[in-house]
């Protein structure tokens, strides 16, 4: 068994152990599904007159200590349908029954509200199949197809970490039930090493440390999932999309700007209304028109696209856009910047031939490697296809869909010398795409830019070039994002750097601290804030009455880069010794430097943009 396949087997058991602790320590529990997910698993729980907490974590853990102490072996067997649907009757378990009755009904319990990860326990039984899968522990039995473990005592190391509430089969009208999570590791030691790097993660949590330096903050008023940004935050986002924008202008890319409204009928043409018709704010004015807030930028830019006619010799035209755009996300699934209503986008998009789609998505994927290789996150493709069981989710011809996810995937091949993860089911609904995965400093992996091929929206706006021989020749539009949300790129950055953005980022870059008031030493501080704004620094001159130890104590926990305390050897020798933060290392921590020269190496670093920090 591979190593991967184990850890999985060992954790979807864990699941059963769990389950089995609880319908001892509650036999009126009512099971749901219990599937194995990134780190560990979670089984979904109806108690009735009961509600779980962290409280009783203890008593569960030491439960399923029990039963993997007795090493129950785990059993395989099947039941025909019906006899199956009459054991969940007789268990009263009704979550299982109507797993069941669909299972009988539509050859599948996926169909209706969830992916075979989420369904965990017995999700892609062959539809011709008259019975079902089951496996038993002890006393204990689950519908199930596996894999487990030999026995109970063969499931490594595991804690349980949080319950939260989960509506049945992801539907709010359903009843909601109890999700009690669980980590689960090989060994005692990766289990140990996974919770310190959680309560790491704790200490960088964007929220925590977003209020911590005023980058961003979130209005009752205002309402939830929609960040206004400090003058603090608003340097973070403006040099990001500067950054952004620089590198695509080197690859020939036009901004344009656009309406933050459209009228309902551009998304009916281009699809996403029948798409995400219930996602969308939507405005009738006083004379009766529809419009909506704009979720996506695409549409717009077919219009200035197709405003003109347009030779093969004009191709590829290149757009880039960052705007906002606004989707109504429900309340329980916004979480900070990670999920909001309001959402920010270096959108772009390439207007070209077929045959120019590889050369231009190998431009887009150099911007994405120069964009996170400052910030030191190593990034790696994966492909998005789509489902051919369920061809009614997406547009277009079955051919225009395989032409496009081969080229998409030799692409993947000519890049990076072999072939990579698809993620059959991920695509958008209107083409395939190449997603990027980065590595934050935790290890943790966050999907950020991407790559979108599109033909449909050409092909719903007829959107051509006249080719070599004067004819009408259909195009191909490619969508790149490079940060993708600013927001929730944001998010990933600030954990990433716990706050220590790189000199060039930082919203402040150097803070001068005066020992007292006197009138040559604040003269001293004037001057050199002066030399460093007017050369294009961010600086801040603390001159409170605070103690000097008090003053580098707000300077370290605003982690600003450069902090220089003036006094009276300052002001007679006119050398500084900037104190550093921790990470920097650009200047010696010894150095003295007259504050000319300060000024010039730290604006050196500054248009670098080289990340010479250790995060």
């Amino acid at each position: 068994m591979a190593e991967q396949d184990k850890l999985h087997a060992m954790r979807h058991s864990l699941a059963h152990i769990m389950a089995t602790a609880i319908t001892t320590l509650w036999p009126e529990a009512k099971l749901g599904v219990g599937p194995v997910v990134e780190n560990g698993f979670y089984y979904d729980v109806d108690i009735p007159n009961v509600t779980i907490s962290e409280d009783d974590f203890k008593k569960i853990e030491l439960a399923m200590k029990q039963v993997i102490n007795k090493k129950q072996p785990f059993e395989q067997s099947s039941k025909p349908i019906d006899e199956a649907i009459t054991w969940a009757k007789a268990a009263n378990q009704p979550y299982k029954e109507e797993l069941l009755n669909d299972l009988k009904r539509a050859g599948t319990t996926v169909a209706k509200d969830l992916s075979p990860e989420e369904m965990g326990t017995f999700a892609g039984e062959d539809s011709k199949s008259d019975t079902v899968g089951f496996y038993t522990n002890g006393d204990f039995t689950d519908l199930c197809r596996g894999p487990h473990v030999e026995d109970t005592g063969k499931v490594g190391a595991f804690k349980l970490m949080r319950v939260a509430g989960a509506y049945w089969r992801g539907n709010e009208k359903n009843p909601q039930m109890q999700r009690v999570y669980g980590v689960a590791f090989e060994t005692k030691e990766q289990l140990n090493e996974h919770l310190h790097m959680l309560e790491e993660a704790k200490k960088r949590d964007h929220r925590k440390i977003g209020k911590e330096m005023d980058l961003f903050v979130f209005s009752d008023l205002v309402g939830q999932g929609l960040p206004l940004w400090t003058p603090r935050g608003t340097i973070l986002r403006t040099e990001i999309d500067r950054f952004v924008q620089e590198l695509r202008s080197e690859y020939g890319y036009q901004p344009v700007e656009i309406p933050h409204i459209t009228k309902k009928d551009l998304y009916e043409t281009s699809g996403h209304w029948d798409k995400f018709g219930d996602e969308l704010f939507q405005i009738k004015t006083r004379e009766g028109h529809e419009f909506v807030m704009k979720p996506m930028n695409c549409p717009h830019h077919t219009q200035i696209y197709t405003s003109q006619p347009r030779s093969y010799r004009d191709l590829p035209v290149r757009y880039s856009n960052t705007t906002m755009v606004y989707r109504d996300e429900q309340s329980g699934e916004l979480g900070g910047l990670s999920r909001v209503r309001s959402i920010t986008q270096d959108d772009a998009h390439v207007f070209c031939r077929s045959s120019q789609i590889k050369q231009e998505a190998l431009k887009i994927w150099a911007i994405v490697e120069r964009f996170y290789g400052v910030f030191g996150m190593e990034v790696r493709a994966e492909l998005s296809f789509m489902d051919p069981d369920e061809p009614e989710k997406y547009l277009g011809e079955p051919q225009l869909w395989e032409d496009a996810q081969n080229t998409l995937k030799e692409l993947v091949i000519e890049k990076t010398g072999e072939e990579t993860t698809i993620g059959v089911g991920e695509a958008a609904f209107y083409g395939p795409k190449i997603d990027f995965m980065a590595k934050d400093a935790l290890g943790r992996e966050h999907q950020v830019a991407t790559i979108q091929l599109d033909f449909n929206q050409p092909e719903r706006f007829d959107l051509t070039c006249t080719n070599e021989e004067g004819n009408p020749e259909r195009i191909i539009m490619i969508h790149a994002a490079i940060a993708g949300s600013l927001e929730r790129f944001l998010s990933v950055l600030i954990e990433h750097t716990a706050g220590k953005f790189p000199i060039w980022l930082s919203p402040e870059q150097v803070r001068i601290i005066t020992v007292n008031q006197e009138e040559m030493i604040v003269r001293m501080a004037d001057d050199i804030r002066q030399l460093a704004e007017n050369s294009g620094l961010r600086v801040h001159v603390d001159n409170t009455h605070e103690s000097v130890g008090k003053k580098i104590r707000a300077s370290e926990v605003a982690k600003v880069p450069y902090t220089l305390v003036i006094g009276e050897k300052e002001l007679s020798d006119g050398v500084l010794s900037p104190r550093l933060r921790k990470d920097i290392s650009v200047i010696d921590a010894q150095s003295e430097l007259h504050y000319e020269q300060f000024v010039n190496t730290v604006l050196n670093e500054t248009k670098s943009r080289v990340n010479k920090s250790s995060l």
